[in-house]
């Protein structure tokens, strides 16, 4: 028996003096109102009503039982429009900054489709990792090991002009005695200033003899795209965000980077349902594909900006 049920009709029958009447009241049919007061009746042992033609009228019993029944329905109807309420919260969610401003507005859309609203806080990796921890924030896409990542994303390089090759080997950056200009620089933004990704490239950087300079961190991505724009530099990124910015991407030949992504609930719970909801429109914020293509496979399937057209070469771009 559903006890909130017999209990809204026992107190809009009560109050309204008659089944029909009381039924109404309560949002149901007047046979079901009768179900459920039966039923009601005969879980508690005692008659609640004395019936006539016309009228329903309160027992002793069924009066000193009401003020329970109608605490009850009170108390439901508060749960209920709790209930609601917290549906319509916004998921506060860290996200990470290299998603652009297109990429955010259509997760917060794709969200919407499907009753979810979202407010988002844009941070980068280690501030994502705090506010989550503090919770501040329901949850957080967190930067991870691509082995531990639910999303991964590659990166590669993005130039200014088209470099015509289908990779670009860094070990090509190492200045030479009779180069004349500034070093050739790599620019790591904050979001692949984690160790999975900056870790190898310094090892690969000292292997094939760059200098330490060479590879430069930057919290300001536009002074970084200037560079890269205004010079030779590179910036390492991924295949979207470099066809957000007007560059040119293309694989690095001597080792495969990539952004590892997991969304990690602030009370440490497990945040499966939410991944399964908004998972595709993550990954398409993202740069990564839900069904595990990756964007460097969308964007040559397609002939965007990882295609190098008719050169086959793999070395990078001379000055």
């Amino acid at each position: 028996m559903d006890l909130v049920a017999a209990s809204r009709a026992f107190v809009g029958v009560s109050e309204h003096g008659g089944f029909t009447a009381g039924a109404a009241a309560a949002g149901m049919s007047q046979p079901v109102a009768s179900r459920r007061v039966a039923a009601l009746e005969e879980h508690v042992g005692e008659r609640l009503f004395e019936r006539t033609s016309r009228r329903a009228v309160l027992t002793p019993f069924g009066r000193d039982l009401l003020p329970s029944a109608r605490a009850l329905v009170r108390a439901a109807d508060v749960l209920l429009h709790e209930a609601e309420s917290a549906r319509r919260r916004p998921w506060r969610i860290a996200v990470p900054a290299v998603c652009g401003t297109a990429a955010l507005a259509r997760l917060v859309a794709d969200a919407r489709a499907l009753g979810i609203a979202l407010d988002l806080r844009v941070a980068p990796p280690a501030e994502r990792q705090d506010l989550v921890r503090a919770r501040q924030v329901r949850a957080a896409v967190l930067a991870v090991p691509p082995d531990e990542a639910v999303w991964s994303v590659p990166l590669g390089v993005a130039t200014a002009a088209d470099p015509g090759v289908r990779r670009v080997w860094l070990e090509t950056l190492r200045v030479g005695r009779t180069d004349r200009g500034p070093a050739r620089r790599l620019w790591i933004q904050p979001e692949d200033d984690v160790p999975h990704v900056r870790d190898p490239l310094a090892r690969l950087r000292d292997a094939v003899g760059l200098r330490p300079a060479q590879f430069a961190s930057t919290t300001d991505l536009t002074d970084a795209v200037a560079e890269v724009l205004y010079g030779d530099d590179l910036l390492l990124c991924s295949p979207g965000q470099a066809a957000g910015l007007g560059l040119h991407w293309r694989p690095t030949g001597e080792l495969t980077p990539a952004r590892g992504f997991a969304l990690r609930a602030a009370d440490g719970g497990d945040p499966a349902g939410t991944v399964s909801r908004l998972g595709r429109a993550l990954a398409r914020c993202l740069g990564a594909e839900a069904d595990g293509t990756t964007a460097e496979n969308t964007a040559e399937k397609t002939g965007g900006t990882t295609d190098a057209g008719r050169e086959t070469g793999t070395c990078a771009p001379t000055r």
